[in-house]
């Protein structure tokens, strides 16, 4: 045989071989740690980040790999973020193409912050890719199908878009959402200010869903928190209206008068000094940072001003006069 024919051979059989490795690489599934397996891609993602969040939430082992592969397939722009769960290992040109494709790969339901436990279910109930496993349960059923250790749902779940496969069980939904809310808070407390009034990490949870319904401008934020955890401080009471709201449930017309001001509920922050007994909603990753980290203040009042944001005063003449200004005219 001529030695020219024997490299075009040899050559051949090299490519062949190559291709099988890629092909081997590409397709095989991945070993999943655990099943189902969740992780998250936080919004903003650039596709090295998000190869980063799989890779710590071991969806991935190499991930330069993964990532030149995205690039040859011309991925590395639509990574659309979320929290996915894996239900069976895939491969890698599978996972590629359902975190670059997001919807049409998986139905999707979003958790927005300051949503409460019944409207929640009231969604859940009502997506038709669900398997309503929990429509029948009761709230404390449901916090046991899912080893929540709490007395009730309201606050427990992360806000947050969650991809699922479609015939998932709101079930197995509820639990993801539960334990990425334990993860945040969890990680917020063990970085939280010193001297805050606050003895566990339900109660920064409790705060921060107030924070979370009273925050109208994201830069007062953290003010906001500050006023409350002030009071806290004091032994003064909270008097924050959504609570009070929260604690008339469905007799809540959509106009709180003064009467509803002096009906004592668990929830009434006016008739009853500290925190309320439960969150009133859920509290996004921003609140639980707020009220972990307010802002250095000593501001006591606080009061809208009618576009968004709020008057904030250390004494209550100053309040007085800046609720004649914005909220009497």
């Amino acid at each position: 045989m001529k030695p020219g024919l024997n490299l075009v051979i040899g050559i051949v059989l090299g490519l062949i071989v190559l291709l099988g490795i890629v092909l081997d690489f590409t397709f095989s599934p991945l070993p999943l740690k655990q099943s189902p397996l969740s992780f998250s891609l936080q919004p903003g993602s650039s596709l090295k980040s998000g190869v980063a969040q799989m890779q710590q939430a071991g969806v991935l082992e190499d991930g330069t790999s993964f990532v030149l592969m995205a690039r040859l397939l011309g991925k590395t722009r639509q990574i659309k973020f979320g929290n996915y769960q894996l239900e069976k290992p895939l491969s890698r040109f599978e996972l590629l193409r359902m975190i670059t494709s997001g919807r049409s790969e998986q139905s999707q339901i979003t958790l927005v912050e300051g949503t409460t436990f019944a409207e929640f279910r009231t969604r859940l109930n009502a997506h038709p890719d669900l398997r309503h496993d929990s429509a029948s349960l009761s709230e404390e059923e449901i916090l046991q199908r899912i080893g929540a250790g709490e007395s009730s749902a309201e606050g427990l779940f992360f806000p947050d878009t969650y991809n699922f496969s479609s015939g998932s069980s709101d079930l197995r939904l509820l639990q993801r959402a539960h334990q990425l809310m334990r993860q945040h808070l969890d990680r917020v407390w063990e970085k939280r200010a010193p001297d805050l009034p606050l003895a566990a990490p339900y109660q920064a949870l409790v705060l921060a869903s107030i924070v979370e319904k009273e925050t109208g401008r994201e830069e007062d934020r953290r003010m906001i928190a500050a006023v409350f955890v002030n009071r806290l401080k004091l032994g003064m009471r909270l008097q924050t209206d959504p609570s009070v709201i929260y604690g008339l449930r469905e007799t809540f017309d959509g106009n709180l008068r003064r009467r509803d001001l002096l009906a004592d509920t668990p929830y009434n922050t006016y008739t009853r000094s500290g925190l309320p007994p439960t969150p009133i909603s859920f509290p996004g990753l921003d609140s639980l940072q707020a009220v972990t980290h307010p802002a250095a203040s000593k501001a006591l009042y606080f009061v809208a001003k009618g576009d968004g944001s709020s008057h904030f005063s250390r004494s209550l003449k100053e309040h007085n006069q800046a609720v004649r200004r914005y909220q009497l005219k």
